[in-house]
């Protein structure tokens, strides 16, 4: 294999995957971002790092469930801090057609009930008549492991600069975009959609794993970080608007916390923001191989950023290795 000069545009979860991944495979590798801090314009700063491949079948194609699959298993076998406590979906009694509803989409789970989940998360215990329990997920906590694999890229050798546009005369032998919705001109499927979240202490709660509660409405998910503090989201609003947070979604977003644990009305609201992901139509994310192989773009994460970067390194990397296909790269 020939070691190749590679300039990777972007360094939030995709960017960071690609860098460390093609620098281990043995390539010189350039990673630049437009901020001048380390995520400060990042979508992935925002986002829930659940690593849920058969929770996403709810709604997601059948190629994101099957690809994460073997994205949870390349999270595991590089990152030290995966948390494998598996996912929670539950409903209120009233909501249980949605439980079952999301039962018939997806599969690997098991199905509790009452003193079952009980068992698993005590706090919860006589909330809710039945859930579904998915053993094999995960998730990680969001800007733990975006410095920690930042850390990793440094010391792979990759030569990382800060408030650096990527500029069309370049030395590299291959530009790796991952700039999101900054690729526009040269991607103009991509749209945005605006997730918004709250990060909230709440030492009342108790929580082991990501806890997603069905509502018709207002769905939400919580997921434990460490002191206390939990990520509840998301919204998902078809808008590019990248502004504060409104209060109707802070309401809601509140709201459904309460539903699911009431403690939640006496936690410290530590942050509120809002990001726009980057999103093609079918909302898979891909590699898109242009110019001979000398341009490649890695884009559309919608939701499925954290769950499925490692896998797009990975089809990069074999691309450029021996031209190799794969079911998320497409070459134009």
């Amino acid at each position: 294999m020939d070691r190749q000069r590679i300039t990777v545009a972007g360094a939030g979860i995709l960017g960071l995957w690609q860098a460390l991944t093609l620098a281990r495979d043995g390539h010189r590798v350039r990673m630049i971002d437009r901020s001048a801090k380390p995520f400060q314009l990042a979508a992935s700063i925002h986002a829930g790092a659940m690593l849920s491949p058969d929770c996403e079948g709810e709604a997601a194609p059948a190629l994101v469930s099957e690809q994460g699959r073997r994205g949870l298993e390349l999270w595991r076998a590089t990152y030290a801090g995966v948390i494998p406590n598996g996912s929670l979906v539950v409903a209120a009694t009233r909501d249980q057609p949605d439980l079952t509803r999301f039962e018939k989409r997806t599969q690997g789970w098991q199905k509790l009930h009452a003193e079952d989940i009980a068992a698993l998360e005590p706090d919860l215990s006589d909330r809710f008549p039945a859930a579904l329990f998915f053993a094999e997920e995960a998730h990680v906590i969001t800007p733990d492991t975006l410095t920690s694999l930042l850390s990793d890229v440094y010391a792979a050798g990759v030569d990382v600069k800060w408030g650096q546009l990527l500029s069309p005369i370049h030395d590299s032998d291959i530009v790796i975009d991952c700039r999101g919705l900054g690729a526009r001109d040269d991607l103009p499927t991509l749209r945005g959609v605006r997730g918004e979240r709250l990060l909230v202490r709440a030492r009342d709660v108790t929580l082991s794993r990501p806890v997603r509660l069905l509502h018709p409405r207002h769905p939400l998910y919580a997921v434990p970080w460490s002191d206390g503090l939990y990520l509840i989201g998301a919204t998902m609003i078809e808008s590019e608007d990248d502004g504060p947070v409104s209060v109707r979604s802070a309401l809601e977003l509140l709201g459904a916390a309460y539903a699911l644990h009431p403690a939640f009305a006496e936690a410290g609201i530590m942050e509120m923001a809002a990001g726009v992901r980057p999103a093609f139509p079918d909302n898979v994310p891909r590699v898109i191989v242009r110019n001979n192989g000398r341009r490649l773009f890695v884009n559309g994460a919608y939701r499925h950023g954290f769950l499925l970067a490692p896998v797009l390194a990975e089809a990069a990397a074999a691309f450029i290795r021996n031209g190799a296909g794969h079911p998320l790269l497409a070459r134009e």
